[in-house]
């Protein structure tokens, strides 16, 4: 069973960034995710978790991921061998 949990501070007002990269992630992964959450929180907090592995967090990595980043980390989690498409191809340019 593959599990996004995005953690976020809900007295920063970062809902509507963590359902926008749900949805995001939803719809990129229809066939491979089993389940999305968002789970508010405090003290800034702005994390993603991938089948319990953190793949990202605001204060360690400073700042948010851009979308194509956590598509890119979700996909190495949970189907390391999909093809994201023009994701990947301009990725392996830089």
């Amino acid at each position: 069973m593959n599990k996004i949990e995005i953690r976020y501070c809900k007295k920063c007002r970062w809902l509507m960034r963590s359902s926008w990269m749900s949805q995001e992630l939803l719809s990129t992964f229809e066939d491979e995710l089993d389940e999305v959450s968002l789970s508010p929180g405090e003290g800034g907090i702005f994390e993603i978790y991938a089948n319990g592995t953190l793949i990202w967090s605001r204060k360690k990595m400073g700042g948010f991921p851009e979308i194509t980043e956590l598509k890119q980390l979700v996909r190495n989690v949970v189907a390391p061998d999909k093809d994201l498409g023009c994701i990947d191809r301009k990725s392996s340019k830089s």
